[in-house]
């Protein structure tokens, strides 16, 4: 019998250079979720594959990084602007391989650099910042964790603003319990309390009770902890 391996290979097509190329994700088989960090970061069973290794798409052609939450759509100037600053200066290097967790964390960034040039929804940019900062905690490399959550509520912050999270899979009420909690993390007490509120106000219209109890949770913490530190 042949051994299924927890990686396949995904075939995809570059926008950027019309070239098609393959990379590696990850069988739904060997991915196991112990549990959820308070901001939905996903805890793995050790021997298990971690999915966001190979959540980023990156050409090797040219090297423009993507993800599946990417529009196909480049605004006016966008292709010019990628082609100057990323695909004119790219040494060739192929991530379609197995990914050590300094790759994934390289692709990331590739993808954020992509991203902001194309100026993708403020949605997509957050997500590839939390899952960064994700990665970087899970070395325990708290420095960079700060730094990119800080990115990642900044994104957060703008797409709530703007409204671009519509007709995404996040909820406008997930997306203010992530402020919430991102705030939360980075010491910006005040706008914690304030978001979580928004959140706890929804609850009676609310079908997505789990945010509104997570909510409670935090502000419940945080009242404690304000308790103690007096």
């Amino acid at each position: 019998m042949t051994q299924i391996e927890p990686l396949y290979d995904k075939k995809y097509h570059c926008e950027m250079c019309e070239q098609s190329f393959t990379t590696k994700k990850v069988r739904s088989r060997f991915v196991k979720v112990l549990r959820f960090d308070t901001d939905f970061a996903p805890i793995y069973a050790d021997g298990f594959e971690n999915p966001n290794f190979y959540y980023v798409n990156v050409c090797p052609n040219c090297g423009y990084s993507f993800t599946d939450d990417f529009s196909n759509y480049f605004p006016p100037g966008g292709k010019q602007l990628i082609q100057d600053k990323i695909c004119s200066q790219w040494a060739h290097h192929n991530y379609g391989d197995k990914r050590t967790i300094q790759e994934a964390m390289n692709t990331f960034k590739l993808a954020a650099y992509s991203s902001t040039l194309k100026k993708e929804k403020h949605i997509v940019s957050a997500g590839l910042y939390i899952r960064l900062a994700w990665l970087y905690r899970s070395i325990d490399n708290h420095e960079q964790e700060m730094r990119f959550l800080k990115l990642a509520l900044k994104e957060y912050t703008e797409s709530y603003s703007t409204g671009d999270y519509k007709g995404t899979q996040v909820s406008e009420l997930r997306l203010m319990y992530l402020i919430g909690d991102l705030s939360r993390r980075i010491g910006q007490t005040q706008d914690a309390v304030r978001f979580f509120s928004k959140v706890i106000e929804k609850q009676r219209q609310s079908v997505e009770p789990q945010i509104i109890q997570l909510a409670k949770d935090r502000w419940q913490e945080m009242r404690e902890e304000q308790t103690v530190g007096k």
